[in-house]
């Protein structure tokens, strides 16, 4: 792991973020890339009209002596800062960034969202998790530490999902984890026999050559599934595939890693299929 990024916005949940992609910087010796994005839109930036030019070049001072406030903090010495300021807020950048600097992990904080304001507005976290091509680590809480022995990786695993498997994998020996395979078995129209189950497992598994044992768990629904396998193994993260769908048919299908991500009060890293 060589480079990780940050997004900040100066908050509490940001700080979080920040802590604990310290602790993964300072074990694997990474780059820290911590970003923070203006609430402008372009049309305001290019307008001189609205913000003239002088006014302008005094919010980003500001932002910037802000910003290096910031990071005046004794859990990032001996560690690799760059800092980057976007001009505006666009989630999609965040990928950008990771992909310009070829980061191995986007590391976010949240206090995830509920509710109709879910629905309709959803977390600044689920629009990153939504457009990254990355791994995204979302923590909650006050974290300082970054500390996974017990990772549960959840799928439905449909052969869409293997590459994701090989990368969950990958990432859990990378850091030294232990990794429990689950599938969450529901009823109504997703509801597969005892059969159909080991056959699709059976088939993934060959494919992505991996030899490992997936337990299979019931419940109501997936979300509610996967958080309560989680629970009862005592996992210290949820790996999980997302879609990343966008527009309508996010509002009508949503994601599954994103609810989980929302709503789980462990950490939980999500790859995009």
């Amino acid at each position: 792991m060589k480079s990780i990024v940050v997004p900040i916005d100066f908050s509490q949940q940001s700080e979080t973020a920040l802590k604990v992609a310290a602790d993964i910087a300072r074990k694997h010796n990474a780059t820290l890339y911590v970003m923070h994005m203006l609430e402008l839109s372009p049309s305001v930036t290019s307008n001189t009209d609205l913000i003239p030019g002088e006014h302008m070049v005094h919010l980003l001072k500001i932002t910037e002596d802000r910003f290096a406030k910031f990071l005046e903090k004794p859990y990032l010495e001996g560690i690799a800062v760059t800092p980057i300021i976007k001009h505006y807020k666009v989630f999609s950048e965040v990928n950008e960034v990771a992909e310009k600097h070829k980061a191995d992990l986007i590391v976010m904080g949240s206090h995830g969202v509920d509710g109709l304001e879910e629905l309709f507005i959803g977390s600044n976290t689920e629009r990153v998790v939504r457009s990254a091509e990355v791994p995204v680590l979302v923590v909650k809480g006050d974290m300082t530490k970054f500390n996974a022995e017990r990772i549960v990786f959840a799928s439905d695993f449909k052969l869409e999902s293997v590459d994701v498997a090989k990368r969950v994998v990958a990432f859990a020996a990378l850091i030294g984890a232990e990794l429990q395979m689950v599938y969450i078995n529901t009823p109504a129209d997703n509801f597969l026999s005892t059969a159909d189950t080991y056959s699709r497992i059976s088939k993934f598994l060959d494919q992505a050559k991996l030899g490992k044992e997936v337990v299979i768990y019931n419940d109501y629904t997936v979300e509610k599934g996967i958080l309560a396998f989680a629970d009862s193994n005592a996992a210290d993260m949820i790996a999980i595939p997302t879609h990343g769908r966008k527009g309508i048919t996010h509002f009508f299908m949503g994601s599954i890693g994103e609810d989980v991500a929302n709503h789980s009060e462990i950490p939980v890293v999500t790859f995009k299929i």
